[in-house]
């Protein structure tokens, strides 16, 4: 039940990513990312300074690496998007489950069964189905940032689940990392494109992005907190679901069948993994 925290941020992401999609008229991708931060930032501050939380931690290396990676993996992915088609480089950031999956079989040493690692597998293959993406071998550079983006957002994944062990609040996850964005993030846009002047409904794009982004965090936080992490992380791909309902309502595109298909996989992933998560542990 825990795990429905990752549909919440799935769907949260997608309005996002609409909110981007609609601002990338008026906005460089370093301002998106920036604003993306500071906005989050401004409003967890409000939320904290409201119920008078406290910001201070013993945890400040933990959360450094959280923020680290996934600013990281956040610049990568941009660059990407810059160098490469769009469908190319979401696929290549989606293999981030597959890295957590990684991390978590050899670097941590946990035993995972091998239908979660089958879920992960058949969500991969859905969103390789519905971007249907293509890559060109000159193009290489821009596909190594793409995927090195994705290890860097599972390493992030994993780094989130370790601040929830320790006990950090999901704000707080959030917040520092927010703020490790906004701070990573300026020198970036101040030694890059000018700034461009806000209107009334660019700003609305922006507080869209920083508001969803802020709130999906916070949902992905708690998913990987409370809930089964290679579960949460087959629910990720459901963003992919949503932002093609998003597509056809918005932009009217219109899906094949294949796309239908590749959601169905999607879903199949989520259903294998949640019926696995709920089946006894082995012990050795």
């Amino acid at each position: 039940m825990q795990s429905l925290w990752m549909i919440a941020a799935s769907l949260l992401f997608a309005c996002m990513g609409v909110c981007v999609k609609l601002g990338a008229g008026q906005f460089s991708a370093a301002e998106l990312v920036f604003y993306r931060g500071f906005i989050a930032l401004m409003l967890l501050w409000g939320f904290i300074r409201m119920n008078r939380l406290a910001l201070a931690t013993p945890h400040w290396r933990a959360h450094i690496r959280r923020g680290l990676s996934g600013f990281v993996s956040l610049v990568l992915y941009f660059y990407a998007i810059s160098v490469l088609p769009l469908a190319t480089a979401v696929t290549l950031n989606y293999t981030s489950p597959l890295f957590l999956a990684l991390i978590l079989a050899v670097w941590s040493g946990e035993r995972v069964r091998w239908p979660l690692f089958l879920a992960l597998v058949l969500g991969l293959a859905g969103v390789v189905l519905l971007l249907r993406p293509s890559f060109e071998a000159n193009r290489w550079l821009g596909g190594m940032a793409g995927l090195a983006s994705g290890a860097g957002a599972g390493m992030a994944y994993y780094n989130v689940r370790q601040l929830g062990r320790l006990g950090e609040p999901e704000w707080r996850t959030v917040f520092y990392f927010s703020l490790l964005s906004a701070l990573g993030g300026l020198p970036w846009v101040l030694t890059g494109d000018p700034f461009h002047s806000i209107s009334p409904y660019g700003a609305a794009l922006l507080l869209g992005v920083g508001g969803f982004g802020a709130l999906a965090q916070l949902a992905m936080t708690r998913a990987y907190k409370r809930g089964k992490t290679l579960v949460s992380a087959s629910l990720a791909y459901t963003t992919v679901i949503f932002s093609s309902l998003f597509g056809a309502l918005i932009w009217s595109d219109r899906l094949p069948p294949s796309s239908w298909l590749a959601i169905g996989l999607i879903i199949a992933s989520g259903v294998i993994a949640s019926v696995q998560s709920r089946a006894p542990v082995e012990h050795d």
